[in-house]
């Protein structure tokens, strides 16, 4: 009988999930910062794989305590907290889970974004309160017609963008470069693209290349009538600056999926009736979910066999 490959899961997983993945694997399942480190210490030496996600990652201390590790996969695209630099140095496959849960995440964007142009969130509590129409400022701005601006144009942004199509939008976007199969305008720095698009959505990869990306002169430049959606990574909106914006009407309203205290909320925006705040469930849906743990299997199984994953990470850092 083959011996299974050992695979460490540091992320919470369905009980079918992790059913499958037992029949597949060896596998030490350590969810929790305690368990994990336990782990670690007493079975790195032979966990040959590791199941991980951008915000959970694995530190160049870890990946130095599993002589034998192979391959780091992440559910979902992000990877900014793996440490690529100390994978590379041992020729460490990274591969993620491009694309399976950008839909979603493009849904929720929109989502965010229709709840704060519209309202939603106020006059639903409005109505709760006995309140009518005739006794509220009930006449909202459309997003039919509106300029869009996208943040990143990889496969989340662009189908951000699909969806703007549908309210007949003119979008643009700025990204690291342009891409030719766009479609729509490129801006060659966020600032241009804030001054001239009317509501903004960030959709780029975390890290340090994109911390504040979104910060106080973005936020000026977008003007009182301007809207922002972030479900990236919250790093990449600076939480006192929006703030700040926020109260004082130097744009009109946020919608954040993400934030920089996460898991604990965004003290700043809390008492601010001008922003919708979700706890980082965008990319999160039965579809998704079992999307992302398709493309793990498929991942593992291609390294594993020889084919090669299906969506290698580039170790020279976010696309």
């Amino acid at each position: 009988m083959t011996q299974k490959i050992t695979l460490l899961a540091l992320v919470a997983l369905r009980a079918q999930f992790l059913e499958q993945l037992r029949a597949k694997y060896d596998v030490i399942y350590a969810p929790k910062d305690a368990d994990r480190q336990a782990a670690v210490a007493q079975h790195g030496t032979r966990v040959r794989a590791v199941m991980t996600m951008g915000t959970v990652g694995l530190t160049g201390q870890e990946i130095a305590a599993m002589p034998n590790l192979e391959l780091i996969c992440t559910l979902g695209v992000g990877y900014e907290r793996v440490d690529l630099a100390a994978a590379g140095a041992r020729g460490i496959m990274v591969a993620n889970g491009a694309g399976t849960n950008s839909s979603t995440v493009a849904d929720h964007a929109f989502a965010l974004l229709l709840a704060v142009v519209r309202g939603i969130v106020k006059l639903d509590r409005a109505v709760r309160e006995g309140l009518f129409r005739d006794t509220l400022p009930s006449y909202m701005p459309t997003v039919c017609g509106k300029r869009l601006g996208i943040l990143g144009f990889g496969m989340i942004g662009r189908q951000i963008a699909r969806r703007a199509a549908g309210f007949d939008m003119e979008v643009g976007y700025y990204s690291r470069s342009r891409r030719d199969d766009a479609g729509c305008r490129y801006f060659d720095t966020p600032l241009d693209l804030a001054t001239w698009c009317d509501y903004l959505i960030a959709a780029v990869p975390g890290g340090v290349d994109t911390r504040h990306l979104v910060n106080a002169q973005v936020l000026q430049a977008l003007g009182p009538k301007g809207v922002v959606v972030n479900i990236s990574r919250g790093s990449v909106v600076d939480t006192d600056a929006l703030a700040e914006a926020l109260r004082t009407g130097v744009i009109a309203a946020a919608g954040l999926d993400v934030y920089e205290s996460e898991p604990q909320p965004p003290q700043p925006l809390i008492g601010l009736s001008n922003v919708v705040l979700t706890p980082h469930v965008a990319g999160r849906s039965p579809e998704a979910a079992q999307a992302q743990f398709d493309r793990f299997l498929e991942n593992a199984e291609g390294y594993f066999s020889g084919r090669g994953v299906v969506s290698p990470v580039p170790m020279s850092g976010p696309a």
